[in-house]
């Protein structure tokens, strides 16, 4: 496997990108559908994204909730064998989120570890 996506949030995404522009990466603005603004870099087939955090909301209760302080990355890994890594990971402790299915991006299928952390995989 390959690692072909990395995406970060942070409360503050602008400063963010500034700090990582230094290290060489050329961030785009990018939106996809009706999400979230954020900023985009893609370099040999790696790309890497910096979104918003999110803002506080109002609970039922009209308490406030902050969002979280540390958001975990969603990772994605490329893979040439998708069918049978699926079936493998049928009698894992992997969650199953998405089977494979065709994308803009190509054939990917979405699980999820035990700390909830979306992983892309995608087929190569």
């Amino acid at each position: 496997m390959r690692l072909n996506l990395l995406v970060i949030k942070s409360p503050n995404p602008e400063k963010l990108k500034e700090q990582y522009e230094y290290l060489g990466f050329a961030f785009e603005h990018h939106q996809h559908g009706k999400g979230p603004l954020h900023f985009a870099s893609e370099n040999l087939g790696f790309v890497f994204e910096i979104y918003p955090l999110g803002l506080s909301v109002v609970a039922p209760d009209l308490s406030v909730v902050a969002p979280p302080t540390v958001s975990p990355p969603r990772l994605g890994f490329e893979t040439t064998n998708l069918p049978s890594l699926m079936k493998t990971l049928e009698n894992s402790t992997w969650k199953i989120i998405q089977e494979p299915k065709e994308t803009e991006w190509g054939v990917i299928a979405v699980i999820q570890d035990l700390d909830g952390r979306k992983v892309e995989l995608k087929s190569v």
